[in-house]
């Protein structure tokens, strides 16, 4: 059977683009961590809708399980197959052209395949801005970024992947082709179907293009890296910045001691912009459609107030590109400090903002308790409520030994993070790593209402299976 499925589907891609050899499938096989390969039948790489639309449909008649695939930097194992061999990966990768933009209506539609950093320089060019924002932008996908409902760094002001949709195209998983790509903001003509795929991790279908909210394409921006004492200053100085800055506010990312120590332990060519440590940090950006001086006038002003008020110990505020993009690498290079420090436990929440402060007190407490020394690394969007908040061994103890209490220290922040009305993912997604913490967070009711979306659009279940539900 698998001989005649992948006959059928070398004529439908082409030899070169159904490839069946351990060599050729690996780069397509394991995560973005490193720490699981799956396996697979063959991986698809189909040139655009249509084939992707006969590929489903021939899976379908074989009953074979399909896996989409875009950039793979997805973290939960959302994008890679199980080990059981029985899965095709249908990568997007080829189908990567920007097919439309219309600058009054400020829209632009896209394949799927498109890199993210694309899109972004594809706007720019027509002096729009697509502001979704992440840290992989330079290899995650638009369809990626849609299918896991992506968040990054400008969500306080411009709102998830969900919100800078219009549209979708999506090859259901019987092979037909749903033509939504329509570019209105205004469209009350039944269910919204576009929301039901977009955060669907490809199981209820394959995105294959998308019509892109865009925004006009800021004149400056003002960056600023504040110290504090405690998170509640942090949440007092995000008060302060939207009463005084509105809409201007597009950045406020949280970073605590722990993480910008560890930046400065493994990048320590990167900036130290103050001679002494602080308990908490925000990296503050304001953006302008006006000009320089107004963002950087409206940020200084808004600065100096928040140290005149004692919210704030000290403050940077660049006065260069090159000195924001000196404030921003810190930020950014927390995840790859990680990395080079050794594994972690690593929890991607999301909360009311007014609850954070209490929440991550109350939480330490916990995991200090029953896991002495361990070291907390928390950082993330405060502006939006989603954190990072991640748990390192004790010093002297063997990272690999220290994972095995995963899932204890799991069950304490997410049983904290249910109390304190939180959710268990912010902009990962679920996959097949939360799939299990899912069911143990989600009412039976929201459960059976997900499964019964899922058994009516994939009544074979072909469509990403294990992942989410």
């Amino acid at each position: 059977m698998s001989e005649e499925f992948l006959s059928h589907c070398r004529h439908i891609a082409g030899e070169p683009f159904v490839l069946t050899t351990a060599a050729d499938m690996a780069p397509y096989l394991d995560d973005w961590r490193g720490r699981f390969t799956g396996k697979a039948l063959a991986v698809l790489r189909p040139a655009g809708t249509g084939q992707v639309a006969q590929l489903v449909k021939a899976c379908a008649h074989w009953r074979i399980p399909v896996v989409p695939q875009g950039g793979r930097t997805g973290l939960v194992l959302g994008s890679v197959p199980d080990q059981s061999g029985s899965a095709v990966v249908l990568s997007l990768s080829r189908m990567n052209q920007v097919r439309s933009i219309d600058a009054v209506n400020r829209t632009m539609t896209v394949d799927a395949g498109c890199i993210l950093q694309q899109v972004q320089d594809a706007a720019a060019l027509h002096d729009c801005l697509y502001p979704l924002s992440l840290a992989s932008e330079g290899s995650c996908t638009v369809g990626g970024n849609l299918s896991t409902n992506a968040g990054g760094t400008a969500v306080l002001r411009y709102g998830n992947a969900r919100e800078l949709c219009l549209g979708l195209e999506v090859v259901t998983p019987q092979g037909d082709i749903w033509n939504g790509l329509r570019a209105l903001r205004k469209d009350n003509t039944g269910y919204d179907l576009r929301d039901l795929f977009i955060g669907a991790e490809g199981t209820l279908g394959v995105i294959t293009a998308a019509v892109l909210k865009l925004h006009p394409l800021p004149k400056a921006s003002s960056t600023a890296l504040v110290a504090l004492g405690t998170v509640r200053d942090a949440l007092d100085l995000l008060t302060l910045m939207q009463d005084r800055c509105g809409a201007c506010l597009t950045g406020f990312e949280l970073m605590s001691a722990v993480c910008l120590e560890l930046v400065a332990t493994h990048f320590p060519d990167l900036p130290r912009p103050f001679a002494r440590l602080h308990g908490q940090y925000v990296l503050l950006e304001l953006s302008s459609c006006e000009s320089e001086q107004q963002a950087s006038g409206m940020l200084e002003r808004a600065v100096a107030v928040a140290l005149e008020r004692c919210i704030a110990r000290d403050a940077v505020v660049a006065t260069s590109a090159a000195q924001s993009r000196g404030l921003w690498d810190l930020r950014e290079h927390i995840s790859m400090a990680q990395a080079k420090a050794g594994k972690n436990i690593k929890h991607d929440i999301a909360l009311p903002i007014s609850r954070i402060a209490r929440f991550i007190a109350t939480t330490d407490a916990h995991l200090r308790e029953a896991f002495p020394g361990c070291v907390l690394v928390t950082f993330g969007h405060l502006g939006d409520g989603n954190l990072h908040y991640n748990v390192a061994p004790p010093e002297g103890v063997p990272h690999d030994e220290f994972l095995d209490n995963e899932p204890a220290i799991n069950r304490i922040v997410h049983d904290q993070v249910d109390a304190f009305g939180g959710s268990i993912s912010a902009e990962h997604g679920i996959g097949a790593l939360k799939r299990d913490e899912l069911s143990r967070y989600k009412s039976p009711v929201e459960l059976d209402m997900m499964r019964a979306i899922k058994a009516a659009l994939d009544p074979l279940g072909i469509m990403n299976p294990g992942k989410v539900l």
